[in-house]
C-alpha cells in the first residue's frame, strides 16, 4: 500500500475514532466501542499528535539550512541565483494576489455574513492583537543572531542568512569546499531522516484527525456554515482551477500527475495545518517522486513555507469582508482594495505553523477599521479551514517548483509531463 493510500485511510479511521471519542456524539451500533476506546484511545491522541508535529518541526531548521545553502551552491553562478530568486518572487507575489481575488469575488458573491448573528460575549484572542509592519517585515529579515534565529525558529531570518552564506560559498573555489562538502552531508543526512520520520505519518494522522474531531464536533458547522462554505470555495477554485492553469500553461506540466506525486505532502499538510512542518515530506515528493531538480527544490520550496500562502492570503480576505458583513459594515472598491494589499502583506508575514494566520488576520482587520472581536466569531471553525487553507499553501508551493524550473529552461520530468 502507497503512504498516501494509508494516509488516507488513516484519516478515515480518525475522524471514525474521533466521534467514537467525543463525549458529545453516539455512533449507532458502536456504544460498546466508546467506553474501551476512551480507555485505551482517548490518553494517546493527544499526545502523539504533539509528537508526530514535534518530530516534522525538528527537521524545520537544520534542513532549511542545509538546503538552502546547497541550493545556492548547487546553482554555482550567484548571477545565476539572481534569475532564479526573480522567478521564485514573481509566482509567488502573482499566485497571492490571484488567490486574493479570488476570495474577494466569492465572498462578495455568496455574502455569508448577511443575515448572520453575532454570538454573545465573542473576543479576539490576545494573540491576534499583534501587529506587522511593512518596515517590522523587512527589518525582521535581517538576523542579528543567526544562531538565535535558528534557536527561535526564526525561520525568515534563517533563509536570509543561509542565501547569504551559500552565495559566499560559491565565491571561494577550493577554499570553500570543505564547508560545501560539510553541508551536503548533512542535507543528505536530513533526507534520510525525513524519510524514517514519514513512515510515521499515518499514525501521526489518524491522531491529529482524532483529536480535531474530538474538540470540536459536529456542532460547529451550524452557525458560520456559510462562510466555512466561502472560503471553502474560494480555495477549491484557486487549487482546482487557479494553480493547475498555472502548471498545465506555464510549467508544461499534468496536474493529473502532479497531484499524485504529491498526495503524500498534501494529505501531511491538511492534518498537520503546517506548511513548515509539511516542508520535509513536500521535498521529498517534489524532488524523489515528481523529478523536479533539487537545485530549484532546495530554494524554492524553503522560501514558499515561509512567505508562499495562498490559501492563508484568501482566506483572510474573505474573513474580514465576512467580519464586515456579520456586523453591517460596508465595505467599498477602496477599502475592499485596501483588504486586497494587507491580505496579500499578512499573509507573507505569517508563520508556517497551525492558526498562525488568526494573528495577522488583526493586520487586515486594523486596516479597514473592522473590530477584532469578530475574529471571535470564526475560532470554532479555524482548525478546520487551516487545514484546507495550509493544504493549498503547500500546493502552490509545489506547483512553483515546476514552474520556477520550466522557466528556467529545464526540461518537464516525464513524471509529471
Amino acid at each position: 500500500m502507497k503512504l498516501h493510500t494509508k494516509i488516507f485511510v488513516a484519516m478515515a479511521l480518525g475522524v471514525l475514532a474521533g466521534f467514537v471519542l467525543s463525549p458529545d456524539v453516539h455512533l449507532p451500533g458502536l456504544g460498546w466501542a466508546e467506553a474501551p476506546a476512551r480507555a485505551v484511545l482517548g490518553p494517546l491522541v493527544e499526545p502523539v499528535g504533539r509528537a508526530f508535529i514535534r518530530l516534522l518541526k525538528m527537521l524545520i531548521v537544520p534542513l532549511i539550512a542545509a538546503s538552502i545553502v546547497m541550493g545556492v551552491a548547487r546553482v554555482g553562478d550567484v548571477r545565476r541565483l539572481g534569475a532564479l530568486g526573480a522567478r521564485t518572487f514573481a509566482y509567488y507575489l502573482l499566485t497571492t494576489f490571484a488567490s486574493v481575488a479570488v476570495g474577494l469575488v466569492a465572498v462578495n458573491l455568496v455574502r455569508p455574513g448577511e443575515g448572520a448573528s453575532l454570538p454573545a460575549g465573542v473576543s479576539a484572542p490576545e494573540a491576534a492583537r499583534a501587529s506587522v509592519t511593512v518596515g517590522s517585515l523587512i527589518t525582521g529579515m535581517i538576523p542579528d543572531n543567526p544562531v538565535a534565529a535558528a534557536a527561535n525558529g526564526q525561520i525568515l531570518p534563517l533563509i536570509v542568512f543561509s542565501l547569504l552564506l551559500g552565495a559566499v560559498l560559491t565565491t571561494l573555489g577550493e577554499r570553500g569546499d570543505a564547508l560545501v562538502r560539510w553541508f551536503e552531508s548533512l542535507d543528505a543526512a536530513m533526507m534520510r531522516l525525513t524519510d524514517w520520520i514519514v513512515r510515521l505519518t499515518p499514525v501521526g494522522v489518524f491522531a491529529l484527525i482524532a483529536g480535531v474531531v474530538v474538540s470540536t464536533g459536529p456542532s460547529i458547522f451550524a452557525n458560520v456554515g456559510r462562510y466555512m462554505t466561502t472560503v471553502l470555495l474560494g480555495l477549491a477554485v484557486h487549487a482546482f482551477v487557479t494553480l493547475p492553469v498555472v502548471l498545465r500553461l506555464v510549467g508544461r506540466a499534468s496536474p493529473r500527475r502532479f497531484v499524485g506525486r504529491m498526495a503524500p505532502a498534501l494529505t501531511t499538510a491538511f492534518s498537520t495545518a503546517s506548511s513548515s512542518a509539511t516542508l520535509p515530506l513536500t521535498m521529498e515528493c517534489v524532488e524523489r517522486d515528481a523529478g523536479i531538480e533539487p537545485r530549484v527544490a532546495s530554494f524554492v520550496l524553503p522560501l514558499g513555507a515561509t512567505i508562499n500562502m495562498d490559501g492563508t492570503a484568501l482566506y483572510e480576505s474573505v474573513a474580514a469582508v465576512f467580519i464586515a458583513q456579520l456586523y453591517g459594515i460596508h465595505l467599498g472598491l477602496g477599502q475592499q482594495v485596501i483588504v486586497f494589499l494587507t491580505a496579500t502583506l499578512a499573509a507573507i508575514g505569517a508563520a508556517g505553523i497551525p492558526s498562525a494566520g488568526l494573528v495577522t488576520l488583526a493586520i487586515v482587520l486594523g486596516a479597514v477599521g473592522l473590530p477584532l472581536d469578530g475574529i471571535g466569531v470564526i475560532l470554532a471553525v479555524d482548525r478546520i479551514l487551516d487545514m484546507c487553507r495550509t493544504t493549498v499553501n503547500v500546493w502552490g508551493d509545489a506547483i512553483g517548483c515546476a514552474v520556477v524550473a520550466r522557466l528556467g529552461g529545464a526540461p518537464t520530468p516525464g513524471a509529471i509531463r
